[in-house]
């Protein structure tokens, strides 16, 4: 379980005023939820994804993963950032491999086998950055974060600079992914009807300093297909966070 309490965070200009990025948030993600956060630009989110992930630390509040305060990285928590980060002289079996590296680990063949083919990289293995589309770069992303195994994975808008036909074929591997792989997924995303369709929960963020507007509970039927979208159901909880994303108070 991921507990979110009380955290707020200012940052400081280089001309020295204070910027409050965030202001008591506090929220809770169940063991295997899979959980989005959705908010206006420069609501804090990914701040808020950097201080769970033990990057940064809070101005004030905490964070409790499975019973222990975070202050520092965890090999518990996968995070997928924004942009792909590749290291272009690296091909993809070995950007894959790099956080084992790091911390020079034992890696798992069976392991980093099935994960590759999971990602649909099988034949890629040994192409280089530059070889790949934006969805692919993205799914080695993906396997990077996921090759120790983690229970938690973070996700900051992974899928934000694709078109919208990969964006949605990656939601649907990524379901797959979380549905095999059984991990607690905590999604950033400023795409609405991406959050439901994705989610277990959607949290909603307000402006800056960003605070927990609402927590919508997403009760559609799993697994989920596209044809979800075509629902009623999905449309009503699209709406309801959209109201609630422009609601001023």
């Amino acid at each position: 379980m991921i507990q979110v309490k009380s955290v707020s965070m200012t940052f400081k200009t280089l001309k020295g005023s204070e910027v409050k990025a965030l202001e008591n948030v506090t929220f809770n993600v169940e063991e295997g939820e899979f959980v989005s956060i959705v908010g206006p630009s420069g609501c804090g989110k990914s701040t808020l994804l950097r201080i769970i992930a033990g990057l940064i630390k809070p101005t004030s509040g905490e964070i409790i993963i499975n019973g222990k305060k975070i202050t520092e990285p965890s090999s518990n928590v996968g995070f997928v950032f924004q942009s792909p980060v590749l290291m272009p002289w690296k091909r993809v079996r070995e950007n894959i491999l790099f956080p084992i590296e790091l911390v020079k680990g034992k890696v798992d063949e069976a392991f980093l086998n099935t994960l590759i083919s999971k990602l649909g990289l099988d034949g890629f293995e040994n192409a280089y950055p530059f070889e790949l589309s934006g969805g692919m770069q993205t799914r080695v992303s993906i396997g990077r974060a996921l090759v120790y195994n983690p229970e938690i994975l973070l996700m900051d808008e992974p899928f934000g600079p694709l078109d919208a036909l990969t964006r949605e074929s990656l939601g649907l591997e990524l379901l797959k992914i979380w549905s095999d792989y059984k991990k607690t997924v905590l999604f950033v995303t400023h795409d609405i009807s991406e959050a439901v369709f994705l989610s277990d929960k959607v949290v909603v963020m307000s402006p800056r300093p960003g605070t927990i507007k609402k927590v919508v509970d997403i009760d559609l039927e799993r697994p989920r297909g596209l044809i979800v979208k075509g629902s009623y159901k999905y449309a009503q909880l699209c709406q309801l966070i959209r109201e609630e994303l422009f609601r001023s108070s």
